[in-house]
């Protein structure tokens, strides 16, 4: 899978210059504007910063966040309304992962979340991960199945195992192209969740190729 569009909520003076490449139908684009219409509590922040020199991220409430019904293999720092998107992901998780898998992960693997920094390669826009506001998820791991529970789940799938974006997203062959299937299934639903991200980055993005970044800017991309 790999999808593209840019919402017309972009602020005109990033719309010429965000790198994103392929063109957005106007259907296409108008779809995508409903999906990052819902107010979200950061999205009258101004995200432009000056170029050099030290950046002096905004002060905002933020929380120590380990998960609810998925736990983070360590904890994450976000804004306090980030955390209710997360929340709602970890529910898209749980879901499509039992239906694959039989059971949920133990853990979601991140690179980060909370990270005082420009956006790489555009100097005058602060990062989503600058405000609180976006989590680079790297990969799932899955705990053994025993006892009786384990007379329902495939012998090949009954030991732990771990899925991660890098190995297995564009995996055809054996168990990878199973996890494959659940990477895809889960981002297809993440992106048809009109409340949970906005931006949707993956190994399509330039920089992407291990991990999905996901946040919640007051404009729409996708590119998996």
């Amino acid at each position: 899978m790999q999808l593209r569009f840019l919402s017309a909520l972009l602020p005109l003076g990033l719309l010429s210059a965000w790198p994103v490449r392929g063109e957005t139908g106007a259907s296409e684009a108008g779809a995508e504007a409903s999906a990052a219409a819902e107010s979200f509590a950061l999205d009258e922040l101004a995200r432009e910063v000056a170029p050099k020199g030290r950046l002096e991220c905004p002060e905002l409430e933020m929380t120590r966040y380990r998960g609810g019904a998925i736990k983070y293999h360590k904890p994450v720092t976000v804004n306090t309304a980030f955390r209710g998107r997360l929340e709602k992901f970890e529910q898209v998780v749980r879901e499509t992962a039992v239906e694959i898998y039989g059971r949920a992960p133990s853990r979601i693997v991140h690179l980060g979340s909370y990270n005082c920094r420009r956006i790489r390669g555009w100097p005058t826009y602060i990062s989503e991960h600058g405000l609180g506001n976006a989590i680079d998820v790297e990969g799932f791991d899955f705990p053994a199945v025993r006892g009786a529970a384990a007379k329902a789940v495939p012998a090949n799938l009954r030991r732990a195992f771990r899925v991660r974006v890098e190995k297995h997203w564009a995996a055809d062959r054996g168990l990878g192209a199973l996890h494959s299937a659940f990477l895809h299934r889960l981002t297809e639903r993440l992106v048809a969740r009109e409340d949970i991200f906005r931006v949707l980055l993956g190994p399509a993005y330039p920089g992407h190729h291990n991990h999905f970044h996901f946040d919640c800017s007051p404009w729409r991309i996708v590119e998996l």
